[in-house]
């Protein structure tokens, strides 16, 4: 009915599968993407490596035995979901985050999934989530877990959040593309501050605001045309916004059906980083939302 494995060759939509609710609705909104990108999915479940000493060697042969129910079990659900559906299963041994890191090598994109704490608490994102989000090589989509799992994607546009002060085309590539696929408007938001110094002595020109705004807009427009000219069949929305990224993404977000925003490829002593824009949406962004690493 399927292989069990992928080329490595071919690129594929991944989704990292557990037992979760989160992780079903993660595969269903990724069944519905390797569609639209006409790709594999790649369903792929980590048997873990015991990460500290246990009381007693684990059941390796129960492990592989429930891995390879669970993977057969879900891909004859997704591809009775959707025909036309390609379907391939992998259950790698090993530690997920890194596993998972490694899958993003070879794949379009990676889908993980995150379960809802309320309205107030935002989503939790586990630590295997948050490690591959921040090392992986190719975009990342958290989807949040809902009472019906394989309900369609939310109607809606596709927001991105673009930093102006670090070009960052590979976002702007995903973007629209998605936007494309989906046949739906993009909206594009940049966040601009007042300096630290105004409203104090001595006090600044009158239409200062309005020089600035004018200015985020006109730098917004310079950075957007290009793409508008690739892609003239995306209505595009672009919003130069006053204030903290993070804060006017979210407000915007709510009718929005996919959320996209860029994490730079760097590297401290202490490993990777998200960055705080990328780190407040994975937690609190209502829809799925795409973390594309850019240079």
């Amino acid at each position: 009915m399927f292989p069990d494995a992928a080329p490595h060759s071919l690129p594929t939509v991944t989704v990292g599968l557990d037992e979760s609710d989160a992780s079903r609705a993660a595969a269903d909104w990724a069944a519905r993407e390797a569609l639209l990108r006409e790709l594999p999915l790649r369903v792929l479940l980590v048997r873990a490596i015991p990460q500290a000493p246990e009381p007693r060697e684990p059941d390796y042969a129960a492990l592989r035995t429930w891995a390879d129910s669970s993977t057969r079990g879900e891909i004859g659900r997704l591809t009775l979901r959707y025909p036309g559906l390609r379907a391939v299963r992998e259950q790698p041994t090993g530690v997920p985050a890194q596993v998972l890191t490694e899958a993003s090598e070879q794949a379009e994109l990676l889908v993980l999934g995150s379960r809802a704490l309320g309205a107030v608490q935002g989503f939790l994102v586990g630590s295997v989530a948050q490690l591959t989000v921040a090392r992986a090589r190719c975009p990342v989509v958290l989807v949040r877990a809902t009472a019906d799992a394989p309900a369609p994607d939310p109607a809606g546009d596709v927001l991105v959040g673009l930093d102006l002060r670090h070009p960052a085309e590979d976002v702007l590539a995903f973007a629209f593309r998605a936007a494309e696929l989906r046949g739906v408007p993009l909206r594009i938001l940049t966040a601009w501050h007042l300096p630290h110094s105004y409203g104090l002595y001595p006090p600044v020109e009158p239409d200062f605001i309005t020089r600035e705004a004018r200015d985020w807009t006109r730098r917004l427009s310079e950075a957007v045309r290009p793409w508008r000219e690739k892609h003239p069949a995306v209505r595009v929305r672009e919003i130069p916004a006053e204030g903290g990224a993070a804060q006017r993404l979210l407000a915007e977000a709510a009718e929005a059906a996919l959320v996209v925003v860029g994490r730079r490829n760097r590297r401290s002593r202490t490993g990777a980083h998200i960055g705080p824009v990328a780190h407040a949406l994975m937690h609190h962004a209502p829809a799925p939302l795409a973390v594309v690493p850019h240079d």
